[in-house]
């Protein structure tokens, strides 16, 4: 998924839970990072392969449990939950993208595994060909996304989802809002501009 979406469930995630443990401004922020930080390795996805940020360690499930260990540690010494919660964040972002395209859910075999729904078994198979009739790879997989109506759908529901959640569970943090039009605007501007090299 986007990272607007995973902003947002960042945000329905960590405001279910500030009601149960009333976060400080620094916590909830914490938490919700975590559940979209990975998407910034897309910033270095020219040297992965094929263009695939999820290529890398980042789109693992290492990271979270590093995290959720450490967490847990903390737990037992100075009852705090914040970097546990935090690692699961991160972790439900990586079970997400299993979902759309699968990601490089182990690491080291250094391919992507998951439910992969966006992508038929026959293309899975050839995706090299498939790959060869965009300009630039990564191309396929905007396309892929934006032309897909129950992608849309699940954009639009868990879009308002968030505003309810936040709005019942963590008002004083409604402002945080705002992040997820970042998100949003950074991937519409590289759908157009991807639209536009593949135009030209």
């Amino acid at each position: 998924m986007h990272i607007n979406i995973h902003i947002a469930i960042g945000i329905i995630f960590t405001s279910v839970l500030h009601y149960f443990f009333k976060f400080n401004l620094f916590e909830y922020v914490f938490i919700m990072i975590l559940s979209f930080i990975c998407d910034f390795d897309i910033f270095f996805s020219k040297i992965a392969k094929n263009h695939n940020h999820r290529l890398f360690i980042t789109h693992s499930i290492i990271p979270s449990i590093a995290l959720i260990i450490v967490g847990f540690i903390l737990i037992i010494y100075f009852n705090n939950y914040v970097i546990f919660l935090g690692g699961l964040s991160y972790l439900f972002h990586i079970l997400i993208d299993t979902f759309d395209w699968g990601t490089n859910v182990f690491y080291f075999p250094k391919k992507q595994t998951g439910f992969k729904l966006l992508v038929s078994n026959e293309e899975n198979k050839n995706i090299q060909y498939y790959l060869s009739q965009y300009k630039l790879p990564e191309s396929y997989f905007d396309a892929k996304y934006y032309e897909n109506k129950f992608c849309m759908g699940i954009e639009i529901i868990i879009f308002f989802s968030m505003l309810i959640v936040v709005i019942l569970f963590a008002f004083e943090y409604f402002f945080l809002i705002s992040i997820y039009f970042l998100g949003l605007g950074f991937h519409l501007s590289r759908h157009y501009h991807l639209k536009k090299l593949e135009r030209d």
